[in-house]
């Protein structure tokens, strides 16, 4: 078996970049390049935490075929810290969600965290606020969205989220196609 040919094509089926990858693994971008070109080994934990940002396991990816899996635990969830940006986390729900259709994810912004800024896309997106107030910002334009109300765009514009409030914002954010 080709380790570092399959996880490129798993990669290129995602629609992630390379740098993408590296981030969602806390891994550099060389180093990805380096396992596709099988140059470089990854562990056993590397390994798991590449297979799991591609929605993916160890099981499926070594296995001739993998068995669709409907309901999701928290220890199927992948959770991204970050204390810079978003002050807060994301959280894919779904681990395959990137080779579906739509990609669900739960955002967690601390006060005065932001999302990236996304670019304009096909697709749409939708959100839910589950806490707190976020702000969409899209088009030049501001749109607060409280606990209890939802969004929904089709990005024709670069837009992101931020949470101007005093306390934690929590959202689910669903984009199609995936876009996280």
């Amino acid at each position: 078996m080709d380790i570092g040919e399959k996880l490129r094509t798993l990669r290129l089926k995602r629609n992630l970049t390379q740098e993408e990858m590296a981030d969602r693994c806390e891994l550099s971008k060389g180093f990805i390049s380096q396992v596709e070109r099988n140059l470089a080994s990854p562990s056993i934990a590397t390994l798991t935490d590449m297979l799991e940002a591609l929605g993916s396991s160890l099981t499926e990816f070594f296995s001739e075929r993998g068995d669709e899996k409907n309901v999701f635990s928290q220890s199927d969830m992948f959770v991204k810290e970050d204390e810079e940006l978003l002050k807060g986390s994301i959280t894919w729900l779904v681990p395959s969600a990137q080779k579906n259709a739509m990609e669900p994810i739960l955002v967690a912004l601390g006060e005065g965290g932001r999302t990236q800024d996304m670019p304009p896309h096909e697709g749409e997106e939708f959100g839910y606020v589950l806490q707190g107030t976020v702000t969409l910002l899209t088009g030049g334009k501001r749109h607060r969205v409280r606990t209890g109300e939802s969004f929904c765009l089709h990005p024709t514009d670069t837009h992101c989220i931020a949470n101007e409030g005093k306390r934690e914002a929590r959202f689910v954010w669903v984009s199609t196609p995936p876009n996280f």
